[in-house]
């Protein structure tokens, strides 16, 4: 076997359904790989809520010093009742993005076969959609602060910080991603009519890169106008372009419009990797289901598929989302979110029964 085909990942499942999503998404991978010479040499590591309570950190001091090294790491969900969501995010999830310079969220958006989605009438043909979300700035910076805490006079301020550095490097990304799509369409998610600094910088950049991609049509949406027309009109829409928040509101959405939040991946990408990229399932960490064994694993199996894509391993992506594609497209085993009575374990073994 050739070095080129080992891996070094870091795994961390996290909290909630995440310690039940990453163990199915290992499976997959493993059942993937195991005949094509490809090997993934995991490190776990126990960091999330149950190790705050213990230590009161997210992860070790020299934790960021030691996923460095990897190639990748492979995320499950952050999140438990009693902790604050602020400390759980802005702890562990946004400094990896940050610190690595993660700096694209990728999210596929599509109807797969079999699925049946809220919008009547529209079936796979309709839904195929790509989110590159600007990873590391814009609203969600973390600048900021507030006065006058506990008094009638309180405020708090929150900064967007935008560079036109940051815009032009997640749009640069955005219009090759379009370029390499059939349908070669890209939407500008905007709101430069009432954002008149951020957004019409945003603008700005966007309209100053598009001559260098004279194949990729792109047309600008206030960001809006452009929910409503991936509810109205899915099928005109193919890659959308966004800002931090912009795109983490228009992603769940249009993860909701696959049929289940369940279903959906993410990646965090350094493209230039100088750092690992993380890879993880949207869904959050679910404790109102944590522990009965009934997450869908779909949405980690598919982070996973991006995260062997990422490391340059193409046909066993390609093999993992058709694995998905054919257990969801037959129907007969659908997770509670999917409508249906299957497990965790289930929906994992009919998925391994395909590879």
């Amino acid at each position: 076997m050739s070095a080129d085909h080992r891996h070094r990942i870091a795994v961390i499942a996290g909290d909630g359904i995440g310690r039940e999503v990453i163990p199915a998404g290992l499976a997959i991978l493993e059942s993937a790989t195991r005949s094509s010479g490809i090997r993934l040499e995991t490190t776990e590591f126990p960091w999330g809520c149950d190790y705050y309570r213990r230590t009161g950190r997210m992860l070790d001091e020299d934790g960021f010093h030691r996923l460095r090294d990897f190639d990748a790491i492979y995320f499950g969900a952050v999140g438990a009742p009693g902790v604050p969501d602020h400390v759980s995010v802005w702890e562990l999830i946004l400094p990896i993005r940050q610190r690595f310079e993660q700096y694209v969220n990728l999210r596929p958006m599509r109807l797969m076969p079999g699925m049946k989605g809220p919008l009547a009438g529209r079936g796979p043909a309709d839904l195929d959609m790509l989110c590159v979300r600007e990873n590391s700035e814009g609203e969600y910076s973390g600048a900021g602060g507030r006065l006058h805490v506990g008094t009638p006079h309180e405020l708090a301020a929150e900064t967007a910080l935008f560079t036109r550095h940051g815009i032009e490097r997640i749009v640069r990304f955005a219009f090759e991603a379009a370029g390499r799509r059939p349908r070669k369409m890209l939407a500008s998610a905007t709101k430069s009519n009432a954002l008149r600094h951020s957004m019409v910088l945003w603008d700005e950049v966007v309209a100053a890169v598009a001559p260098a991609y004279p194949l990729v049509t792109v047309l600008r949406y206030h960001v809006d106008a452009l929910a409503a027309r991936m509810i109205t009109h899915p099928d005109t829409v193919d890659v959308i372009v966004a800002s931090n928040l912009f795109g983490d509101i228009l992603t769940d959405l249009g993860a909701a419009l696959t049929g289940s939040l369940g279903l959906a991946p993410g990646a965090n990408i350094n493209p230039e990797r100088r750092f690992p990229s993380m890879f993880e399932p949207i869904h959050g960490s679910a404790p109102d289901i944590a522990g009965r064994g009934i997450a869908n694993p779909v949405g980690a199996v598919w982070a996973g598929a991006m995260m062997l894509d990422h490391l340059g391993e193409r046909d066993a992506h390609d093999r993992v989302v058709a694995a998905i594609e054919r257990v969801l497209g037959e129907g007969k085993v659908r997770t509670p979110d999917l409508g249906g009575k299957a497990t965790t374990a289930e929906m994992t073994a009919a998925l391994r029964a395909v590879l």
